[in-house]
């Protein structure tokens, strides 16, 4: 290659990107010789496919000549009949933070307003700039919840969209019903309030959101799920939104043509024929987040409520030096800067490891 074709280009591209924050994905797994090493840093189920799933995916491949059905026509049916919803209520996209992406271009301009909690799911500020619009970040309380009133008192005329992630990634707590309804009450209608449901399955909360129950009562209300956590399906990228006619309209005209793979929509309708057994593996997931909380709370451990499948250590300066003895003995866990470290609950034996480092490592 020519010295002249390495040279500087003058090629123009947008500037924020040079803003953006990079996307961060959790380390991949990696252990001192003779440990077995475990990824708890992508919040991803620890369960390989079910037998049914990867059955479905098998006969599904000798059609990838094709291309998907672009409308995901049976999988949307699906869903509408798991979630007694209209069809025309539901949009889908390659993981839930692609359908969080198109309802940001669905509904900003340039110049327009996102809010959101912080720290809160890392995508959020870039899914904001890249839309054009721009993030406004409200810090979360001392228990690592969503400050309601402050979001409500941060929404100004330029505000387009408010993101509530329930359960928050990556701190835990779920946002209560009530609380949400007061909020609802003081956001303008004309404004879309996504309500972030990705970890949803894993809620044992009685005071929880629902978010389908505030979706039919409120038009602004766009509720996000998705197949990778619970279902297991992360390598697919398939999740969804649930919105009322008109704005689920406009979610799907910034889909990105042809997005969610044939192989995907197969493997979802196979997890959701296989809901009995999907949920045995989520309860047995829940059952170990319990047994984590509480062998942390009994070592002194004072952390913020989960109810998702992670947990949260929010350690300040101290981040590092806990991230470092996780990956000193095979726990590949997802620290925050000097916000925070969050460790997603996997297998037992690595959740039992985890265990032996913080109590070596010593409560905070």
């Amino acid at each position: 290659m020519s010295d002249e074709a390495l040279s500087p280009n003058r090629v123009r591209l947008r500037e924020v990107l040079a803003q953006l924050p990079d996307y961060k994905p959790g380390k991949p797994a990696t252990a001192p010789p003779g440990v077995t090493a475990y990824k708890l840093s992508s919040n991803e189920n620890p369960y390989g496919p079910l037998p049914s799933v990867l059955k479905a995916v098998d006969e599904a491949a000798t059609t990838i000549n094709r291309y998907p059905d672009m409308a995901v026509s049976a999988l949307t049916q699906r869903l509408a009949e798991a979630l007694d919803v209209p069809a025309e209520c539901i949009a889908t996209g390659t993981g839930s933070v692609a359908v969080l992406a198109q309802v940001v271009q669905a509904a900003c301009d340039a110049g327009d307003e996102v809010v959101f909690a912080w720290r809160s799911f890392e995508a959020y500020p870039i899914v904001a700039q890249l839309a054009g619009a721009k993030p406004i970040m409200v810090g979360l309380d001392a228990d690592a919840r969503h400050r309601l009133d402050a979001m409500a008192a941060a929404i100004t005329d330029r505000t387009r969209v408010v993101l509530v992630c329930t359960p928050n990634n990556p701190t835990g707590p779920a946002v209560h019903g009530d609380e949400l309804e007061r909020f609802l009450a003081r956001v303008p209608d004309d404004v879309v309030v996504v309500v972030d449901e990705a970890y949803v399955e894993f809620v044992r909360d009685p005071e929880a959101v629902k978010g389908l129950e505030v979706w039919r009562k409120h038009p602004n209300v766009v509720v996000l799920r998705t197949f990778s956590k619970a279902y297991g399906l992360a390598g697919l990228r398939v999740g969804f939104a649930v919105a009322h006619p008109p704005v689920a309209a406009a979610i799907r005209k910034t889909a990105t043509p042809f997005g969610v793979n044939s192989l995907a929509q197969v493997a979802a309708i196979a997890s959701l024929d296989a809901v009995d057994e999907l949920t045995e593996r989520v309860e047995s997931i829940v059952a170990e987040r319990d047994r984590v909380v509480q062998a942390l709370a009994d070592q002194g451990w004072k952390l913020p409520r989960t109810d998702a499948n992670f947990v949260w250590f929010p350690l300040g300066e101290q981040s590092s030096a806990f991230s470092g003895a996780c990956e000193a003995v095979g726990l590949m866990v997802r620290q925050y800067g000097d916000d925070g470290v969050r460790v997603t609950i996997g297998e037992s034996e690595a959740n039992t490891r985890l265990l032996e480092v913080t109590e070596k490592f010593g409560a905070r």
